[in-house]
């Protein structure tokens, strides 16, 4: 059949797959389910096989995947257990995993040296500087991803109860915010003590759409999260000394550049490709000939 190579791009809520053939063209693309391997591993290796599979039909090939060289990125690759769990069940004959946020760097500025900005319900910020990766922030919500989805609507939630308290002044976001939860703030207590990051994330639209009315809660909320977004950019582009592609990518990416500050706005562009593209040139850099390795 030929050497075949396939990129993966596994999160919590779906896996998608590439398959690239021995020139490292991108032939066929499969999509399966959840492969989050933290949470529930054997889902995720089912979910992973069931996309690649899916990626061999639809380039009308029968699916082979013990001919395959994969690189996988995954949400999660930073616990070993998981990884070890994983790596030894794959199907392909040769396979890598690296961190989802690799494959979004690769795919974003290729070859070149260059930095991005993931900020979505978790924030996390990728450089390559002179070929070797540096990775800032990230480290879950308890602790940081500072500016991100999840931290943006816990402070939505923090600022409705300080203008309950009369502390701060009373905006329609917080009335808004207060109006979800019955107007009792013992409500919003009890939902904090249990949420998870994306329940707190549910409430981060409304501080964008509260701040294009000039609302001044959700300005002060976004001014926040800019600064921190800002800092933390600052810091990747010291590590390229301001070289290549500054890229901001994830669900927020296309909302946040108004109020960052002008040295990364004029720097921003967009990716070059995606995550799952970069997955698959991965996957032809690592395990491919040398000649077709790009």
């Amino acid at each position: 059949m030929g050497d075949y190579f396939i990129g993966i791009d596994g999160g919590g809520t779906s896996c998608r797959a590439a398959l690239a053939n021995g020139a490292g063209e991108i032939v066929g693309r499969g999509k399966s389910g959840a492969s989050n391997i933290l949470t529930d591993p054997d889902t995720a290796l089912k979910h992973i096989t069931e996309a690649a599979r899916f990626a061999f039909e639809n380039a009308g090939l029968v699916p082979d995947l013990a001919s395959a060289a994969a690189t996988l990125g995954l949400a999660g690759n930073n616990v070993g257990d998981a990884v070890s769990y994983v790596q030894a069940r794959l199907p392909f004959k040769k396979s890598d995993i690296v961190s989802d946020g690799v494959i979004a760097l690769q795919g974003a500025i290729g070859n070149d040296d260059g930095a991005i900005g993931i900020v979505g319900t978790g924030t996390v910020y990728i450089a390559r500087h002179e070929g070797t990766l540096h990775s800032v922030a990230g480290w879950g919500f308890q602790v940081s991803d500072l500016g991100s989805g999840a931290r943006l609507g816990h402070l939505a939630l923090q600022e409705s109860l300080l203008a309950y308290d009369r502390i701060h002044p009373m905006t329609e976001l917080s009335k808004a915010i207060l109006a979800e939860f019955g107007n009792d703030p013992e409500n919003v207590v009890a939902f904090a003590r249990l949420a998870k990051p994306g329940d707190f994330g549910r409430h981060t639209p409304k501080v964008f759409e509260f701040a294009q009315r000039g609302d001044e809660a959700a300005i002060r909320i976004l001014k926040t999260g800019a600064a921190d977004i800002d800092q933390a950019l600052d810091t990747v582009s010291s590590i390229t000394k301001g070289r290549g592609r500054l890229c901001l990518l994830g669900g927020l990416a296309p909302l946040y550049p108004q109020y960052l500050a002008e040295r990364h706005r004029s720097r921003l562009s967009e990716p070059l490709a995606d995550a799952l593209t970069g997955a698959v040139t991965l996957a032809v850099k690592t395990h491919g000939p040398a000649e077709v390795r790009v």
